[in-house]
């Protein structure tokens, strides 16, 4: 079984900071600018070509980071981020077959979901908790509250249009466990070395994050 629980934590968390980075060389400085601003968590998303070298850097280096790869489509990108090192994988869809190697592996997953259809399928296979994706354009808020009732055993970590704007109230609902969102580690501020600024505006998210009574107003 994984050493960490990993849900518990992102629970704990409340936000994950979804990352597109292009140089593996600013994974380290990446990751002290978020532990920094007070959160040690990241998804590293492979849409460029060194993503899995950037999450390999943070975790070796970094173990006091729950590391996770986004953004991953088949089974041999799955096993790259184990490779690497992933505390978790995150997809944007439902694909059996890398949630099968993931829970093969113990490896916490958690496939994107928009429909009930996705939702049941999930089920089938064993997972309760979901990446809820693209969040705001799929009916956002609003959908969430309406398939608490026949899915009310799932919890989900909305991404997709998530904003410092808009999180405390995805936070207030009970079925979300935390939201991703990028708005915190553009990928231009990882490029041009913005780590400083990085740094403050997680500790700004973190704040939103810790203001539970705020959020339920």
């Amino acid at each position: 079984m994984p050493s960490v629980d990993v849900t518990g934590t992102l629970e704990r968390l409340r936000i994950v900071p979804v990352i597109i980075i292009d140089d593996p060389e600013q994974a380290s400085p990446l990751a002290i600018a978020l532990e920094s601003g007070g959160l040690p968590c990241a998804e590293i998303t492979f849409r460029t070509p060194r993503a899995a070298e950037a999450l390999r850097r943070i975790t070796s280096e970094h173990p006091g980071i729950v590391a996770g790869a986004g953004t991953v489509l088949n089974v041999r990108q799955a096993r790259e981020a184990c490779d690497a090192g992933a505390d978790f994988v995150v997809s944007p869809g439902f694909n059996r077959a890398v949630v099968d190697y993931c829970l093969e592996r113990d490896k916490p997953v958690y496939p994107g979901v928009c429909t009930p259809t996705e939702i049941n399928a999930a089920l089938e296979a064993g997972l309760d908790v979901l990446k809820f994706f693209p969040a705001e354009a799929i009916g956002g808020i609003p959908l969430l509250r309406a398939i608490s009732a026949p899915f009310n055993s799932v919890r989900f970590m909305p991404t997709g249009g998530i904003t410092a704007g808009n999180v405390r109230q995805y936070l207030a609902l009970d079925n979300v466990v935390a939201c991703g969102g990028s708005w915190m580690a553009p990928a231009a501020w990882i490029a041009g070395g913005q780590f400083e600024r990085i740094a403050g505006t997680v500790r700004e998210a973190m704040t939103i994050a810790g203001d539970r009574e705020g959020a339920r107003e």
